[in-house]
């Protein structure tokens, strides 16, 4: 099997940051009450003029100078979001001319939910079976805030603004194991399409815990039985970054540490399908990841989606 490389990666966010008690300006809320029910302390917000694109090419600036390559050695570009500046032009295209990629690759979007970025993984991988070129540029950006009713304290005050990138390449032999998956159902979390009326993210907030507690640790498992590896022999865990308390749920259902799971909601929000890749930089950063360890990222969100990647750093 050819698994995927990471060569680099990148992050982009707001330089606004908007804390729980400035939300609780806002709207009847409580740094207290956001804290203890998602873990989260404050979040990026997007400024006047600034626009996902921006986001994207910020984070993918990053990757590209750390990889080192040519644009011209690139074979797609995927942008993961459900955020996109305009239903067409694709942030991808946009992204292509902001950073002069070559006008001969596929450049495109993908919307699969909180869950994109897991899915743009396999998506680059396998254009990268088919092309002569030997590297994949894989955002994930958001602007959520553009869709985010500031009235609605449910859920103005989880979401964030950012991107994540990396630079990725096949490599014969390596770790790789993937598993994607969805259920269609537009009540539980759901954001408007283009129209008359304002776009808007909707969600019912237990009909996605319930889904979520049985989504991340079913994903995990599957990576296991596809693997033939056990939970210890996985050095991290980076799932989705929407709730603590999803993430020690999930926990306790697979009988592994906390420690495991890499956690960074605090400092963002949720940022969707950003969420994974800005957690990818921010441990790269860090010194955190090493070669050879073991990964696990596991995603889940509107669509409804699921979907994980197992693999080698």
């Amino acid at each position: 099997m050819n698994g995927l490389r990471f060569l680099s990666t990148g992050r982009c966010v707001p330089a606004h940051i908007v804390t729980n008690d400035d939300m609780s300006r806002i709207v009847d809320t409580s740094d207290e009450w956001i804290r203890t029910r998602t873990g989260i302390a404050q979040r990026y917000l997007s400024g006047d003029g600034e626009t996902a694109v921006d986001l994207c090419v910020g984070a993918a600036r990053q990757a590209m100078d750390r990889a080192g390559i040519s644009p011209e050695d690139l074979a797609v570009c995927v942008v993961a979001t459900c955020s996109p500046d305009h239903a067409a032009p694709s942030n991808a295209c946009l992204v292509q001319a902001a950073m002069g990629l070559p006008e001969n690759i596929p450049c495109f979007d993908l919307n699969a939910g909180c869950t994109g970025f897991l899915y743009g993984l396999e998506t680059v991988r396998g254009f990268l079976t088919i092309s002569e070129k030997k590297y994949a540029l894989l955002i994930g950006g958001e602007q959520l805030s553009r869709v985010m009713d500031m009235t609605d304290r449910s859920t103005c005050v989880l979401f964030g603004d950012g991107a994540g990138a990396a630079v990725l390449t096949l490599e014969e032999g390596r770790l790789w194991h993937a598993d994607l998956g969805s259920r269609g159902n537009a009540e539980v979390l759901w954001v408007n399409g283009p129209g008359p009326g304002p776009c808007t993210i909707h969600m019912d907030g237990p009909g996605v815990y319930r889904f979520a507690v049985e989504a991340l640790p079913t994903c995990a498992k599957t990576l296991m039985a596809k693997s033939g590896l056990t939970l210890d022999q996985v050095d991290w865990i980076i799932p989705h970054q929407a709730n603590r308390r999803i993430i020690e749920t999930a926990s306790r259902r697979l009988h592994a540490p906390i420690e495991k799971f890499y956690q960074n909601m605090e400092r963002y929000g949720n940022t969707s399908a950003a969420s994974i890749p800005i957690a990818l930089d921010e441990m790269n950063e860090q010194g955190l990841l090493q070669p050879g360890q073991t990964v696990m990222c596991i995603g889940f969100g509107a669509g409804l989606t699921w979907g994980g990647a197992l693999f080698q750093w």
